[in-house]
């Protein structure tokens, strides 16, 4: 259940760059700002959760790749953020690194 609570962290850790992007695109500023900080608490909160059965470590490490891999797809989707094969190669050993760190607990 920790790793389920755990991927719900960095779910809500892709929420808040996300609402704060959109509040610089949308006539909705104060929504998505509100929006962002939603999510950084919910991430926290479940983020806090997941440590109590997995080592301190691999949540931060697991929730910030996850976290920074969803983001970076967010932007190449919705924003046309640039899609180099070097970024794409970069985010690859992210998740690489992600897979690696829940086979070995």
């Amino acid at each position: 259940m920790s790793w389920i609570y755990l991927i719900i962290a960095a779910v809500f850790e892709i929420g808040w760059p996300l609402g704060f992007k959109l509040s610089q695109t949308t006539n909705q500023k104060f929504g998505w700002i509100i929006f962002a900080i939603v999510s950084m608490a919910l991430s926290g909160l479940f983020l806090w959760i997941a440590q109590k059965n997995i080592p301190m470590g691999t949540a931060y490490a697991v929730w910030t790749g996850i976290g920074a891999a969803g983001t970076f797809l967010v932007g190449i989707w919705y924003f046309q953020d640039s899609a180099s094969l070097l970024r794409i190669l970069s985010v690859f050993l992210i998740i690489a690194g992600v897979v690696g760190l829940k086979l070995s607990t």
